[in-house]
């Protein structure tokens, strides 16, 4: 186990972090619930979200309606998002461990390997855009400059939790003034009023920039709790979610209405080159130069999230079979290194076609994120009402089981109930044309699992005669569920 002390309730010396799967005890719970609104404001104030709400204009949306999209898809996957991120006070676990109460301890890993392509397919995009940063800060070129930074993601993940909240923190402030400064530059080189006069609603376009900020929200779900989950067991799930929300919707929509006046005003110039162009909005030189280093930063926030988040996914998985519940630090930076190595590799190989690869990826992953949002917050909420048998999710025999068909079956439902609905280049569903175009596979992706779950976990414990168990405190000073008599 890494070093690390502890002095007095709530407070760790230690800078490295020791914990990865298992929970957070009280006495090592630290923090506020606003932590989070600087986390996930620093998170959003980058290139890559630029990029999302550019392709709502780049695939045929107006400025207007593109925005309105946008806005409504942020507030909506938003929430979804945040109520995810309030589990973590609650339980001190990571998002994708409370996964086995739905699917089994080993039946977890079915979402799971989903939950890691995602993390390496953003560390990769990521790592494109961050990488053209890199390479003219430096003076180098862009193979070069993905690998730099791909490494200097890698250590910052495997420091862990504290020093995530710290680059966040710093990424909040110093990105809002970057992004105050590249606005007003814009709006300089833009009219506003012609763009915003040149309104025309069409359904499919407004339903696009919908489903890719929503997208791009609900792609936060299988993390977001790992980075709440140090708060104290006190914090109010009502403040963590509006924080939560508040960071995430607002850096988002900041982020994307640039790029909707960028790629609107920009055409080409901006499609050619997206690091580049928003750069030149500042000017040259030390102006430059900074502006580079802001890009990387920004990104350096989200990339870090996705590598630390791959890791404790890949954990989680792995364990299941192994019934690890600790981690040594060799572990730990093989399991980061993995996620850097496979992570670089795909941006290396897809740096040549990011715009339309990217945009099929957020929306081919919701596909398989919104069942299991949709699972795992009915089942956190309405069925186990926000209490779990916390040893049970580390074995196999327990209360949660290996396998548990039901959700499995609901999670494949969700999945195929999509198709019908999808939209991308590689695959066009047959009600797609029906509703002129438009994607709503993320509606149905949502309404579907969430309706059948909450059936069939409702009839089953009404058949089994069980219900939530009573909070007991565990011996570690850690705080499980306990299960009824009989139920193990």
């Amino acid at each position: 186990m890494d070093a690390h002390t502890t002095n007095g309730p709530g407070r760790a010396d230690g800078v490295i972090e020791r914990h990865s799967i298992d929970v957070v005890p009280d006495s090592e719970r630290h923090g506020r619930a606003f932590n989070q609104f600087t986390l996930w404001l620093g998170a959003n104030l980058q290139i890559t979200a630029i990029v999302t709400g550019a392709l709502a204009v780049v695939f045929g949306g107006d400025v207007v309606w593109s925005l309105v999209g946008l806005v409504a898809g942020n507030l909506l996957g938003g929430a979804v998002m945040a109520l995810h991120s309030a589990q973590g006070p609650r339980l001190g676990l990571p998002q994708m461990i409370q996964s086995r109460a739905q699917f089994g301890v080993r039946g977890a890993a079915v979402p799971l390997l989903l939950v890691i392509l995602m993390y390496v397919g953003f560390f990769a995009s990521g790592s494109v855009l961050a990488g053209q940063a890199t390479a003219r800060l430096a003076h180098t070129n862009d193979t070069t400059g993905i690998i730099v930074f791909a490494v200097l993601t890698a250590v910052v993940a495997a420091i862990g939790y504290r020093v995530i909240h710290v680059v966040g923190r710093v990424a909040s402030a110093v990105c809002a003034v970057a992004f105050v400064f590249l606005g007003i530059r814009l709006l300089d080189r833009v009219d506003v009023g012609a763009l915003l006069g040149d309104a025309h609603f069409s359904l499919p376009m407004f339903l696009l920039a919908m489903s890719l900020s929503a997208s791009w929200q609900l792609a936060f779900g299988p993390y977001v709790a790992d980075y709440s989950r140090y708060l104290p067991r006190t914090t109010s799930a009502r403040a963590t979610f509006w924080w939560t929300l508040s960071g995430s919707a607002l850096g988002s929509q900041w982020s994307m209405t640039f790029g909707v006046l960028v790629a609107a005003s920009a055409g080409e110039r901006f499609l050619d080159d997206q690091v580049g162009y928003v750069v030149s909005l500042g000017g040259a030189g030390a102006a430059a130069s900074l502006l580079y280093f802001v890009i990387a930063l920004g990104k350096l926030t989200i990339n870090v999230l996705n590598t630390y988040g791959g890791f404790i996914s890949m954990v989680t998985g792995i364990s299941g079979f192994r019934g690890q519940r600790t981690l040594s630090p060799r572990g730990r930076a093989a399991y980061i290194a993995g996620i850097m190595v496979a992570g670089t590799a795909m941006a290396l190989l897809g740096k040549d076609s990011f715009l339309v690869s990217f945009k099929d990826f957020l929306l081919f992953l919701l596909t398989f994120f919104t069942p299991w949002s949709a699972i795992n917050l009915v089942d956190y909420y309405l069925i186990s009402r926000e209490r779990y048998d916390i040893p049970a999710l580390f074995d196999p025999h327990g209360r949660y089981g290996a396998w548990r068909a039901n959700a499995l079956i609901v999670y494949a439902v969700g999945v195929l109930a999509q198709l019908p609905f999808l939209a991308t280049s590689f695959y066009t569903g047959p009600l797609v044309a029906p509703l002129g175009g438009a994607d709503v596979s993320w509606i149905v992706g949502l309404a579907v699992p969430a309706t059948l779950y909450w059936l069939l976990a409702r009839s089953d414990n009404a058949a089994k005669g069980t219900a939530p168990a009573p909070e007991v405190a565990a011996p570690s000073g850690e705080v499980a569920a306990a299960s009824p008599p009989g139920d193990r």
